[in-house]
């Protein structure tokens, strides 16, 4: 695990929209769109996020982390919710929404910008707001897959 602050140069920093989606009528985090990025990117270098429609990633909120699923509608990707735990991301109907309790906490509302940062693309996200410093714990998932085991295995 490595300590990895926001304005690290290996953090890329994105600025993010606040919007309603759906019947609901709390926030959620409208992820822009990966042509959008150019005048999105605050600091660091990116040419995507790394998500598509359906993924789960790891999402560090006031330096906890939680999970989250990455949803798609008519106007792109977004994120609903965050949550204890991977289940609890699947059926966002059981467990407490972590993301719209900090977004309820900081007066944010739809329209509003947050900063999403990409500290492993594809894995781990953190939101903060705008203005705000923190450090996330980074860490990379397996490098290998599966299969790769496997044939280590089997030599």
């Amino acid at each position: 695990m490595t300590r990895v602050p926001s304005d690290d140069a290996s953090v890329a920093s994105i600025r993010a929209t606040l919007a309603r989606s759906g019947g609901t009528r709390r926030p959620c985090v409208r992820l822009p769109g990966d042509d959008d990025l150019d005048g999105r990117v605050e600091s660091g270098s990116c040419s995507s996020l790394g998500v598509e429609d359906g993924d789960f990633v790891r999402l560090v909120i006031d330096r906890e982390e939680y999970h989250a699923r990455v949803v798609a509608d008519a106007n792109g990707r977004l994120i609903r919710g965050a949550f204890d735990d991977r289940r609890l991301a699947r059926t966002p109907g059981e467990g407490e929404n972590r993301l719209a309790a900090w977004l309820a906490e900081h007066g944010r509302d739809p329209g509003d910008a947050v900063v999403l940062d990409v500290v492993v693309s594809g894995d781990q996200y953190g939101l903060r707001l705008p203005g705000d410093r923190t450090v996330y714990d980074a860490r990379r998932g397996p490098r290998s897959s599966l299969a790769d085991i496997a044939e280590d295995i089997d030599g």
